[in-house]
């Protein structure tokens, strides 16, 4: 099996993206069409098909889970998980509150074993977090997640994250290699974060980057198109592209919320794609069009049959419409 990369690229067993063995066994026929498992390095993997793409580290401190996919999919995640590696899961890192991201939190959590068993220091107890995995998230996240006064939760208490950080930088050192785990203000939502794996060159980008249609802007949560921008850009100085020695298909990858694995120039297609139809908003809206107007006039042209859909939870229109409340708001 082959995972195809935009310009054509066919990376067969043996090569970069190699398709594991255990990929075919039960927890493949046990979960829905499309569940497949992706070793990307020879200690990383990706886990797509069940809600969110999931990115899996592993080495002697035990696996690090990005994004837990969504809550019917757990018996599949965690099947593969264990057949991936022995070793138990240490932490689940969200990088943003929708459910097809914390759905399995709970479930992949109480699966997995806190680094904290024997007391992490004064006031913590052995059975730290119930001896589960810890979940790290931004703060508004767990705040998302959480239930205001006198409001019910959407999540069991046990999904909601056990850290929760409000810096731009969270990082840490796992499994022989710097974890970072970087915050987008005002991108998909408020709350989106990026989790770079330094050696083993590894973005996991969240819903940032969807290759599967028009980035969600989710104006509601804090989400805005400078900011989706914004963090495009990042994504685009983290990644390296495979220079100079381009025959070798090397390089970054990064594994968006939704769809294939890409690299540097995958993100800068898509980073320049989302640039040019803002620009078009933006001077359609100085020319004093309204938002019907601008509708009318396509500014998803040239993009609509790759990205755009008139069906579904997040149409063409929805973009549109995403990106012209944002800009609206900006500042003559």
């Amino acid at each position: 099996m082959t995972l195809r990369m935009s310009r054509g690229w066919a990376l067969t067993v043996g090569g970069l993206l190699v398709l594991s063995a255990f990929a075919l066994s039960g927890a493949l026929r046990a979960a829905e069409p499309g569940f497949e498992v992706l070793q990307l390095r020879p200690n990383f993997y990706m886990i797509a098909g069940a809600g969110a793409n999931i990115g899996v580290q592993v080495g002697v401190d035990g696996v690090v889970v990005v994004d837990a996919g969504s809550a019917s999919q757990t018996g599949a995640v965690l099947d593969a998980i264990k057949k991936i590696t022995p070793r138990p899961i240490r932490y689940v890192i969200d990088t943003n509150a929708d459910s097809d991201h914390v759905g399995g939190n709970e479930a992949v959590a109480k699966a997995g074993q806190t680094l904290f068993l024997q007391g992490g220091g004064p006031g913590v107890p052995a059975d730290f977090l119930g001896g589960g995995a810890s979940i790290l998230a931004f703060e508004n996240v767990l705040t998302r997640m959480s239930a205001p006064t006198g409001k019910v939760s959407p999540f069991p208490v046990e999904a909601l994250p056990t850290e929760a950080f409000r810096q731009p930088r969270k990082y840490m050192y796992l499994n022989g290699e710097g974890i970072e785990v970087l915050h987008q203000p005002a991108a998909h939502t408020d709350g989106d974060v990026m989790v770079f794996f330094r050696r083993s060159d590894v973005v996991v980008a969240g819903d940032v980057l969807d290759t599967t249609r028009f980035p969600v802007i989710d104006v509601a949560k804090g989400g805005a198109i400078q900011g989706e921008i914004a963090a495009l850009n990042r994504l685009v100085d983290l990644a390296i592209p495979s220079v100079p020695i381009v025959s070798r298909e090397e390089g970054t990858l990064v594994i968006p919320g939704h769809g294939r694995v890409c690299d540097q120039l995958d993100v800068v297609e898509y980073r320049d794609m989302v640039i040019i139809i803002r620009d078009r908003i933006r001077d359609l809206i100085k020319a004093g069009s309204t938002l019907e107007q601008i509708k009318g006039a396509s500014p998803t042209r040239g993009y609509t049959r790759r990205y755009g859909s008139d069906t579904g939870p997040w149409t063409t229109n929805n973009f549109v419409e995403a990106i012209y409340q944002t800009l609206v708001k900006e500042k003559p």
